[in-house]
């Protein structure tokens, strides 16, 4: 089987177009057309279905999937290793992060490894935590740096942060040096990202407590307006925070609610040669040079993540 189609075809899957997966793979949409036909021809069954909307795989092809992914997967690792063996460094790597705090620490981190590495390509790629492991788990993604999760990965711990509360300036919640989570269950809650498996409702769900949820955003930002403007409380984590967080007061949790932040990053025996540089590379800035300043991060959380 022809790697170049798997990877074609897994495109097109990603992308639900036949046609944006040709302009990203430098196609024409007909020679993009052509490879999954002739996939298709070898599979002796139709892989995609086409409509107006695009292109999804069929039920066939969620069967084969797995192995599609796994051998495009073995290709891109032989194409670095051969490359490698000769002397020369081509791949990609995508790197997640959960936390938008950590943009500047990260494009530093990326900046530096794209001089030593000119020929590895590195994409960012934005999420939930949740969303991210599933993306280590679908080897959509080399590196993230999330909060902790069930998953096939290795995991390297950098802080345990805690779970704070946002509550209006002016109201009665603000002239609390804490807040008790049972208040949760009365306060008018603004949900950010409802329904999604977050750090928040993770910590709900341990403390068996319902919030009396109001409102909801799927933004930090514009969750924090609507508590500045007086409509309700939220709960974040400490690090998610900017110059847009002065318009609320933020207060600890009474009992605290930790939540343990670090590096998950494919497992090594699965691992790119590419995504390994990068993460030997990150390794070695937290932990290899007591003046640099993502090693001071760890233990000055504040001094990095409030950068802009």
């Amino acid at each position: 089987m022809d790697t170049e189609k798997c990877g074609a075809i897994l495109r097109a899957i990603r992308e639900g177009s036949l046609s944006a997966a040709a302009e990203h793979l430098g196609y024409t949409p007909s020679g993009m057309s052509r490879m999954v036909d002739s996939l298709e021809k070898e599979a002796g069954f139709p892989l995609l279905k086409r409509s107006r909307n695009g292109v999804t795989p069929t039920a066939d092809c969620l069967r084969l999937l797995p192995l599609l992914q796994e051998l495009d997967r073995t290709a891109q690792r032989y194409a670095q290793m051969t490359a490698e063996i000769r002397g020369l460094e081509i791949g990609s790597v995508t790197v997640g992060t959960a936390y938008p705090v950590c943009y500047h620490w990260l494009a530093d981190l990326v900046a530096a490894f794209g001089r030593r590495h000119p020929g590895i390509e590195i994409q960012i790629l934005e999420g939930t935590s949740t969303r991210l492991a599933a993306a280590l788990a679908e080897h959509r993604a080399d590196f993230c740096i999330i909060s902790r999760r069930e998953g096939n990965f290795q995991w390297l711990p950098l802080l345990n942060d805690p779970m704070v509360v946002w509550v209006p300036p002016n109201s009665i919640w603000a002239g609390m040096d804490v807040f008790p989570v049972e208040e949760f269950a009365s306060a008018p809650y603004i949900a950010t990202y409802p329904g999604e498996d977050i750090d928040a409702t993770r910590m709900f769900a341990r403390l068996g407590l319902t919030p009396h949820q109001c409102f909801s955003s799927t933004d930090s930002y514009a969750t924090c307006s609507m508590v500045g403007a007086g409509l309700g409380i939220s709960t974040n984590n400490a690090l998610v925070r900017g110059a847009w967080t002065s318009q609320i007061k933020i207060l600890p949790l009474d009992p605290p609610q930790t939540v343990e932040i670090g590096i998950a990053v494919t497992p090594m025996n699965e691992i790119s040669p590419a995504a390994k540089k990068f993460y030997e590379f990150a390794t070695n800035e937290l932990h290899g040079d007591e003046k640099s300043s993502r090693t001071t991060y760890l233990k000055n959380r504040d001094s990095i993540f409030d950068k802009k």
